[in-house]
């Protein structure tokens, strides 16, 4: 990457976070807003007033409006570890009580508690050192997930398409999850750091940065496809004679694909992993492919819920849009970017089939094929001003509902 590209990257990312933020004091200090959410069933008695009575990782002032809703867990995990109390206790179909930060990987807040040492340091008391540690690590995670999308699609969208592609993911109507206390920006500069080495070869790299996004997303697990893949394609697998296959370091290559699974594996067989198995479908309701379960969600929520409330109506329409976007993305691009597809496509096929209709906006800017599509269509002028013009304002009404501690997903 030239020099001049690298620093037009950052001044964009400077330029974007800083305006975000901003944007974010004025609506909190310039609004109001009507209490409380019943855009899905159960935040009408999450969303009032006094919601967060009693949630101390809430409740800090400093950074508040980039702490919301999971970003409880991550700063509480931070601040007192998993086993702390504080977090809340849920009872899912085991009957036994379960801490709640169990539901959530170790990487991102543990990256949080090493970097609160120092703003500890300069006087910040823990919540709020824990609250700007989480949102550093989230901005420079999102940071280095520019510079790979920008690697990714250099070669064929050139220079201008590949900013472009840049630029959508950080104008994303949910894109701005990747500057608050969430894992998305750390998940993203891993991953699709992986995917950019992937694509260069680079397999140890590839595969040390695939495990250390799945120990801070599930998805992170599904990198082995993308690695299997380019393995495949690069030692001509659909050939009679696979070339090189008597050669030890075709091996070691393939063993490397499968590390990110691994990684999965040994993280699931630990106490936090057993923890996150029984809180996933027990509490939260999530699963790995429960499609009779999703079906059933969807069902109960178009049909019972959403036609009587016009604040679901419009959630879902969202939701519904970009899942939509997601896929089709995936699809078209598959000839060009397989590798980056094949991850694409599996991110939205398991959170679809995850077991709750919602959140999946959110999911799905993890998906970097929604971007490359859209870099490409937005050679043309039209298409890339009215794209622009309706993400910056679909992002700035979730912005606002998400400072105000409201349900965006």
């Amino acid at each position: 990457m030239k020099p001049q590209t690298l620093r037009t990257l950052v001044l964009i990312w400077v330029a974007w976070f800083v305006i975000l933020y901003a944007f974010q004091w004025l609506v909190t200090t310039r609004l109001e807003i009507g209490r409380p959410d019943v855009s899905v069933p159960w935040t009408g008695t999450e969303t009032g007033l006094e919601s967060n009575r009693g949630k101390i990782y809430l409740l800090e002032p400093f950074m508040n409006r980039q702490v919301a809703w999971d970003s409880e867990y991550y700063v509480g995990i931070a601040v007192g570890g998993y086993a702390d109390p504080a977090a809340g206790i849920a009872i899912p179909a085991d009957g036994k009580p379960h801490i709640k930060n169990y539901s959530f990987f170790p990487l991102y807040p543990y990256a949080m508690k090493v970097l609160m040492l120092p703003l500890q340091a300069a006087g910040l008391n823990p919540i709020a050192s824990a609250s700007l540690a989480g949102v550093i690590v989230s901005l420079l995670g999102t940071l280095a997930g520019m510079t790979a999308l920008y690697d990714l699609t250099r070669e064929t969208l050139e220079e201008h398409g590949a900013l472009r592609s840049v630029f959508y993911m950080l104008i994303f109507p949910t894109g701005f999850f990747l500057a608050q206390v969430y894992t998305e920006g750390l998940f993203i500069g891993l991953a699709f750091w992986s995917l950019a080495l992937t694509k260069r070869k680079h397999w140890v790299g590839a595969s040390l940065l695939a495990v250390l996004a799945t120990w801070t997303r599930a998805q992170g697990a599904i990198l082995t496809l993308p690695l299997g893949i380019a393995w495949l394609r690069s030692m001509g697998w659909n050939q009679h004679n696979i070339p090189g296959w008597k050669n030890w370091r075709w091996y070691l290559q393939g063993l490397f694909a499968l590390f990110p699974m691994a990684a999965f594996l040994a993280w699931r067989t630990s106490t936090l992993g057993e923890g996150w198995a029984v809180l996933q479908p027990g509490y939260f309701g999530r699963g790995f492919l429960v499609i009779a379960q999703t079906i059933g969600a969807w069902q109960w929520s178009f049909f019972d819920y959403t036609p009587h409330v016009i604040q679901s109506q419009a959630y879902y329409l969202i939701e519904i849009g970009i899942l939509l976007l997601a896929l089709i993305s995936s699809i078209v691009i598959w000839r060009k970017y397989p590798e980056v597809a094949a991850f694409s496509l599996a991110v939205v096929i398991l959170s679809l089939f995850s077991g709750s209709a919602q959140s999946l906006a959110r999911y799905m800017i993890t998906v970097p094929a929604m971007y490359i599509l859209l870099a490409k269509l937005g050679r043309n002028k039209a298409f890339d001003y009215g794209w622009t013009i309706l993400s910056l304002l679909l992002m700035g009404v979730e912005v606002m509902l998400f400072s105000f501690d409201m349900w965006v997903g």
